[in-house]
This record gives structure tokens, sequence and C-alpha cells, in this order.
């Protein structure tokens, strides 16, 4: 406890009261280790110094640190696998950081209601692959799978490449046992098929973002196994083209298990990465899937037709193998965009209908900023992720990809849009969040927050700004 030594008195008899009432291992002060776990993959949003980390193994000891930090008014920051890109998991000064990533059980899987019950800490890829052994399919994936977690899930109600066909992670939530500010320990939901008894409170906790109470298990729906995909692939001359390609197969009664969009910069950035034989002169390009077993070649047939009727060249893949390579292109985005240094990653998500025109004009904004922004989409869902590549040494350079970032939301919002579809607010954009919920909506989000948390120690900081709008 050397390093509460510094700390305010009150502080410091907050911190030896939470330390007490769990094992040793489970709370410290170790500054590298703290300094691990300050802040998720947000590139500057600003964190604060921690005061302590706690990693409970159980409800029961996380309903204990909430009720000692109640008590000493001390803020709590929930975290899980810090895999989030809004900044909702960053340290604030004096805080006390709280990781649920060791509350790691599953609790059950039930074949005959096709549900299961996990603790919070759970990995989406380990819980994914052992409903799979069962014969059930989880399919909210994230592209983060294989690190984040179930209550990390849930607390920023994730999407991924899925999305378009099965929905987000609260289509599959059914409950939750969530932590509340001053320790209440309170169950949500059912676990039957249907029910609605009461008010939506498990929704009202999934995409909460750690701000109204710490979730520690989490029960979901699953369904049957899915048939093994077929996938398809298609390059067209433009963006635009490409996009345009959406709505019209969308509208064709399509429900294609994943449908993700690259532009030519986001080709490019791979090709440096891998070489994967990209047409030099392709503009942007489509990978379609579905799984709909005897089915599934007909729908990406459809998908074929309707790409070539704007321009594209498309190919379906015969064999597994071929499927996987066209895949993997997708897949490289994240690690071959890190490797070119700093960037910021919106996620702005419109209506299909305007996905064109929202990807049309981003080039004019990447020109007018100065900044170069590559683009990816869940196109099926509308959902966009402009990544807006800057030098972090260069501070002009900085303030104008905060810039370009910004119009991005705008651009988004004005084509009836959303400033998130799946990284949720954080930081990152809860000065923009006012300016999408109207003030009647900002005020029942705050009298919310007040409801359950009038102490405003859960999370401060994150979603809502303090007060007002950016504008």
């Amino acid at each position: 406890m050397s390093a509460s030594a510094s700390l305010p008195t009150s502080l410091d008899s907050a911190l030896r009261s939470i330390a007490g009432e769990l094992p040793a291992e489970a709370y410290t002060t170790d500054p590298d280790i703290l300094a691990s776990y300050r802040t998720d993959h947000a590139p500057f949003c600003p964190s604060g110094i921690p005061a302590a980390l706690v990693r409970p193994r159980s409800t029961e000891q996380v309903a204990e640190v909430m009720r000692r930090a109640y008590e000493h008014s001390v803020p709590v920051v929930p975290q899980a696998a810090r895999t989030g890109l809004a900044g909702g998991a960053n340290a604030v000064d004096g805080c006390l950081l709280l990781s649920v990533e060791r509350l790691d059980r599953i609790l059950e899987i039930d074949t005959v209601d096709q549900t299961a019950r996990a603790e919070a800490g759970v990995v989406n890829a380990v819980f994914s692959r052992a409903v799979a052994e069962h014969g059930l399919f989880y399919p909210p994936d994230p592209s983060s799978w294989e690190t984040s977690t179930l209550g990390g899930n849930a607390a920023t109600n994730a999407g991924g490449l899925c999305c378009v066909k099965y929905g987000v992670t609260g289509d599959f939530v059914r409950g939750l046992t969530v932590v509340l500010a001053d320790g209440t320990v309170l169950r949500t939901g059912r676990r039957t098929a249907k029910g609605v008894a009461g008010y939506d409170l498990t929704h009202l906790f999934v995409g909460s973002e750690g701000t109204l109470g710490v979730i520690t298990e989490v029960t979901v729906a699953l369904r049957p196994a899915a048939e093994r995909p077929l996938t398809a692939v298609a390059f067209f001359p433009t963006a635009g083209a490409a996009c345009a390609v959406v709505p019209d197969f969308m509208a064709d009664g399509a429900r294609p298990s994943l449908l993700e969009f690259m532009d030519r910069p986001t080709m490019d950035v791979v090709s440096g990465y891998q070489d994967l034989g990209f047409p030099s002169d392709a503009g942007a390009m489509l990978i379609a899937q579905s799984d709909r077993g005897e089915l599934a070649r007909g729908d990406l047939e459809r998908f074929a037709r309707i790409a070539e009727s704007h321009g594209g060249e498309a190919l379906v893949a015969t064999d597994p193998a071929e499927a996987e390579l066209l895949l993997q292109a997708r897949r490289l985005v994240g690690i071959a965009t890190e490797r070119l240094g700093s960037y910021l990653a919106d996620d702005v998500c419109v209506p299909r209908r305007r996905l064109a025109e929202m990807v049309e004009r981003l080039p004019a904004i990447a020109e007018r900023h100065g900044v170069r922004v590559t683009t990816v989409a869940h196109a099926g869902d509308g959902n966009v992720h402009p990544h807006v590549l800057f030098d972090r040494n260069d501070e002009g350079e900085v303030q104008r990809a905060h810039e370009a970032f910004g119009a991005i939301m705008d651009l988004g919002l004005a084509l009836g849009g959303t400033i998130t579809g799946e990284h949720g607010v954080g930081l990152l954009k809860r000065d923009w969040l006012a300016k999408e919920l109207g003030p009647a909506g900002l005020r029942v989000h705050r009298e919310v927050k007040a409801a359950l948390d009038p102490r405003h120690i859960l999370n401060p900081g994150k979603v809502l700004a303090a007060s007002g709008t950016r504008r």
C-alpha cells in the first residue's frame, strides 16, 4: 500500500477499507500495474492517475467494493478487457479501477432453452467456442472477440461483422446481474424467450458503459449452429458504386450474414502489410457471405448480378480456403492500419440508402482538413468506420485530425445517422451526444444517471458531458 502514502487522508482511509474486504491478490496500488490499466485502445483520450486497482472474483466482492466506494464517495471506473475505442474505460484522477477480468466462469449452457449464463469476464471467443461444442451459436462477433469479454460487450452493446443478419449484443442479452453504485445487487430480465413484466431494465444497462452499474453476469440467447457460409467478393471502379449495391441487394430480400466494404485507400493499407492481389484499378470492394445452406449460392449469385449492374466484377468463392482468403483482407485492416501510426477510428452509422452519399463525401473532409482518411464499413448495417490518420508529433496535424473526426460525425448526423454504431460514446464522443439526443433526451439521460448513481461515482465524465452541448 506504499502508493497510498501520498494520497489525501480521506481517500487513503477509503482505500484501506476497500482493501480490507478483499483477498490480497485482488487489490493493488503498484504504479506499474496501474499504468498498464489506465486506458483502453482509444488514442488521445485523456486519462487520470488511478489510486488503486481491484480485480474481484465474485459478484459479492464487487458489491462489497461498491458499498465501500459509495460510503466514501470514491470514483469507480469499471473495466473488462479495455479493448474499447472511445476512452470509456480510462482512469480518472484518484479513482478505483474495478476490473471484472477474473469473473471468468461459464456458469451454464442450456441446450433446451438455448440460453447460456456466464460471468462478465468470459472472453467472447472462449464463450462462442464453448457453446459451439453443444451445437449452438452465439452470433455477436466484434473484431476484438478473441480478447473482449461478454461484460464489456454488453456494457458497450458491441457489434461485429455478422450484425447485418443477427443483430448486436443487446439483441441477445436476456438478463443481467448488475451491482449498483451503492453496492445493491440487481438481477434484471429473464431466461424465457418471452417476458414483458415491468420496465426493460436489462436494456437500460446494455450500452450504458459502466455509468449506471457494474455488470457481473450475463444471460444470453443462443441459436442453432449456422450452416457453413459461402463467400463472394466484388471490385468496383468507385466507392460510390460499391455502396450503391448495398440498398439494392438488401431491398431485394437478401439476408447476408456478412456484407463488408473497403475503399481503395484501405485496400492500399492492407496491401502494404500483405499483398492479397487486389486489382490495381479497383476503387473499392465488397465482401458478402450467406449462411443459408442450400440457398446460399443463390443469394450470392444475386449479389453478383446486382454488383455487375453497378459496374462491379464479382467472384463467388468455390471452396472454404478461397473464402478464408477473401475474409483475410477485412480482418487485416486493424493491424495494417496500426502499423501506420496514430489514427482516430470513427464509427458513424447511417441509413443504408445514405451510405453511398456518406462515403463519397469523406474524401472532401480529408482534403479540407489536410489529413488522410481510409474507410471500411459494415455496409449491410450502414455502419461506417473512417480512420483519420495523422502524425502525432505534429500538433497542427493532430488538431486537424480531431476536426476531421468531428466533421465526419456531423455528416453522419446530417444524413439521419448516429455518432456511434458500436464503439460507444466514452470520452471521445460525449460532446456530440447532446447534439444527437436533443434537450429532452439529454435531460432524461441525466435524470436516469442521478437516480441510479446519485453521488456520480460510476465512471465519472464518461458518456455525458458536464453540461451544455458542443455548439
